[in-house]
Parts: C-alpha cells; structure tokens; sequence
C-alpha cells in the first residue's frame, strides 16, 4: 500500500528525519509513536504528500507520489488521501453535511451521490441527526466524527490521521479509536495514526516508534 524509501528532511540547519525507510500494508492500523521532535508528524505529512522530503521517494500503491507536481498532486491527494487532525478544521459558516461534502465537490463528484454518501458516514460514525447543526452547535466528539466523516466522503485507500484525540476527552478519544478499526473493518482502508494515546498505539496492527529522526522500532502488536 504505501512504502517510503530514504526519507531525509531539513529544516535549515535542523536535520529532523534521517533516511527513514517503512512499509505499511493493505488495510493495517499504524501507529506513530515517539516523543515531542522526534519527527512523526513530518513523517506523516510526507507521506501524505503534504510536504516534500528532500530526499527519498514515497510510493501508495504504483504512483510514485514525490513526483507528482500541481494539479497532479491534488488530484491524487484528494482522491486517495484522507487527513484528520486533532483540531478539526471544519468551516464555521457551513453546516457538518457541506463540511463532509467539500472534497466530494472538489472533485467534481455529483452532489445527489455525495449526499447518499455523507448521510450513510454520518449514520455509521453515530452523528445522522446533526447533519444540519454547524460546527458551533456540536460537541468536540461530534465536530471530530464530522471530520472523520469529511476524510472518507471520496473513499481514499489510506487515510493518515495526527493525533486525532488528542482534543478529545477520554470517553471519546476511546470511542474514536474503536471507530478506526470498524472503519477499517468495513471500508478495507488503511491507517496511519501520530499518537501520544498509548492505549491507542497499542490497538494498531503495529507500532512504529520514532526516536530522533530515525526509526527505532516496527513491532506487531500482540492482541489478546
């Protein structure tokens, strides 16, 4: 599914990941773990195409994405990528429905099947009755399901997700988590998930940790 090949990454004189080499398989829950400026969430934007290693290559699937440019890139983003973050970046002035549908649109989708679709997540993620509320009108926990919602409207084959609960409190940090696998279980997707929630990293299929720029570790996590 996505492998990543000699990733090296500057920040000025800052040399933050270190020829970094991993593999993530079809339909696995990664987690990312490690301490603050170790390089996970440079790590996991580069992935996710949304910034560029100065050296090293990224593959999802057969594209080589560190050579798409432009419209190519965003084409490809929006159509197999879904992000979400610990703040959910949802647009104040429209409705959770017009939020989920905003990459649906941009990718020129029809609006009836949008909809179908929007109205399906919303049932599944448990948030069906505030289609119409705006983000002001929803709990922290909804406003991250919408989110949720919003990364899977166009059916990405890899979703990546930076400390999703890290804003939430730990009756729905829990429950989101739960929602990861269901979501992976039913859709076949796969995830890749920068974490400090430990009972989270260990849910995952495996577990990489990150110590300064480098991987120290990829383990498979024991389910009991």
């Amino acid at each position: 599914m996505l492998k990543a090949k000699g990733i090296q990454k500057y920040y000025g004189d800052l040399h933050v990941l270190k020829g970094v080499d991993v593999e993530i398989f079809d339909t696995e829950v990664v987690s990312i773990v490690g301490a603050s400026g170790a390089g996970k969430s440079t790590l996991l934007h580069i992935l996710g195409t949304l910034d560029q290693a100065d050296q090293g290559d990224v593959w999802i699937g057969d594209t080589l994405v560190t050579k798409l440019k432009g419209d190519k890139m965003a084409d490809f983003r929006n159509s197999q990528i879904g992000f979400i973050f610990q703040f959910h970046n949802l647009l104040p002035e429209f409705t959770a429905e017009e939020n989920i549908l905003i990459p649906g649109l941009i990718a020129q989708r029809p609006e009836q099947e949008l909809r179908k679709r929007a109205s399906e997540l919303a049932k599944l993620l448990g948030f069906s009755g505030r289609l119409s509320h705006k983000p002001s009108e929803l709990s922290g926990g909804e406003q991250q399901r919408v989110a949720v919602a919003r990364a899977l409207i166009n059916d990405p084959k890899i979703v990546f997700a930076d400390e999703p609960s890290g804003n939430l409190d730990s009756q729905n940090a829990e429950a989101l988590h739960k929602l990861f696998f269901t979501l992976r279980d039913n859709f076949g997707q796969t995830f890749v998930i920068v974490t400090h929630n430990q009972g989270l990293a260990k849910m995952a299929d495996r577990t990489l940790t990150m110590q300064d720029g480098k991987i120290l570790s990829l383990e498979k996590n024991i389910k009991l």
